[in-house]
């Protein structure tokens, strides 16, 4: 297992439209995505370029959110995970879990449309880690 590319930061917001407006008006981003609702992880979800990497800006779906809970503690969002890319998801599961860290839940299809599976923050230095197949097309 090798630390792969830093493929976005998360970022819990409770609207996704205002939050664009601020990468926009205030940090000058030229190219966000068009947000788009993820049901199966509760999420609506829209991407903001970087030129090194992207922000995934996350708004609940309802209650039942995992988000939800994220702002229920933080009413104004904030940083939620970081997302980095592996070659080979069931390899990188694997590798987590033989070294002891919990895996949170099996892998399933993220946002960009890989693998992806999550690492509960106490073993990743307290900060929830998102570990993402590496895209086809990258």
């Amino acid at each position: 297992m090798k630390l792969g590319r830093l493929n976005h930061v998360g970022i819990a917001t409770p609207s996704i439209e205002k939050s664009i407006a601020l990468y926009r008006d205030t940090l000058g981003a030229e190219v966000i995505r068009e947000p788009f609702d993820l049901p199966a992880q509760g999420v609506k979800v829209c991407f903001v370029d970087t030129p090194n990497s992207q922000i995934e800006l996350i708004e609940p779906l309802g209650e039942a959110s995992p988000i939800h809970g994220f702002l229920a503690r933080n009413p104004a969002g904030g940083q939620h995970h970081l997302c980095y890319e592996v070659p080979d998801i069931q390899a990188a599961k694997a590798w987590f879990e033989s070294k002891g860290a919990k895996v949170l839940g099996e892998p399933r299809i993220g946002a960009h449309g890989t693998p992806i599976f999550f690492v509960h923050p106490k073993d990743m230095g307290g900060v929830l880690t998102e570990i993402m197949e590496t895209p086809r097309d990258h």
